[in-house]
């Protein structure tokens, strides 16, 4: 996909977590429907092309409706030849601005993962791509080991 492409994503999903995707406005409650189910294939899209640019081997793209409360959320779990990442986008449940988190993890079944680093909506909206996989690349290169506490 284009940058180009990518920078619309980016804008896109800036917007779409900038509403409410909790309310589904009246519809059927058996699953996403209107702007929710816009931000959650976009969200995909918009995945599935970085995963590529950020020149991961192995990728794992998922999405998550969640319930009629929540906007739900889009992750990547990628590996580079050592170590990986996690990002999740979703819009914050108690307000706030925090919109993609992202992590170091060491394979696509760690859900625990690094230090959470997060961009905020205006990231989204003000970064251009390069600037965002410049972001999210510092984590390959940090790529040290770290403990959990017991």
């Amino acid at each position: 996909m284009s940058v180009k492409s990518q920078e619309s994503n980016m804008r896109r999903l800036a917007d779409l977590l900038g509403q409410d995707l909790g309310y589904i406005w009246g519809e059927k409650e058996s699953g996403p429907n209107g702007a929710k189910r816009v931000f959650l294939n976009t969200g995909k899209v918009f995945l599935r092309a970085l995963s590529k640019d950020l020149g991961l081997r192995a990728a794992k793209i998922t999405s998550n409706p969640g319930g009629i409360a929540v906007s739900g959320d889009c992750t990547l779990m990628g590996i580079w030849e050592n170590g990986g990442i996690y990002v999740n986008i979703s819009q914050p449940i108690c307000g706030g601005d925090r919109v993609v988190l992202y992590r170091t993890v060491r394979h696509l079944k760690d859900y625990a993962g690094g230090y959470n680093h997060w961009l905020r909506l205006e990231d989204l909206r003000d970064y251009s791509y390069d600037r965002l996989l410049s972001t999210l690349l510092t984590l390959k290169k940090e790529e040290q080991p770290y403990e959990r506490a017991a």
